[in-house]
């Protein structure tokens, strides 16, 4: 299965932004969001689903986690 439903601390903005700062993978390692680059509704079309795409830079690579109403989720790296 590629979409991966991951633990996310967020926060809500007094402006109402939803901003994610740290997730949990599967594995239990945590990390965290070290910047957002954009935010867009989008498709996952590895994963499959729709929700907010969340580009986000982590450990210096970037990579995308979803908010699909009430849950998020990132998509397993294929090799």
């Amino acid at each position: 299965m590629n979409k991966v439903y991951v633990d996310v601390v967020a926060e809500f903005r007094k402006d109402g932004q939803l901003v994610p700062i740290f997730f949990t993978w599967e594995d239990g390692r945590k990390y965290s969001i070290d910047r957002i680059l954009k935010i867009e509704r989008c498709a996952s079309k590895k994963a499959g689903g729709v929700g907010m795409m969340y580009t986000c830079m982590i450990q210096g690579q970037e990579s995308h986690l979803f908010y699909e109403v009430d849950k998020w989720f990132m998509e397993r790296k294929t090799a």
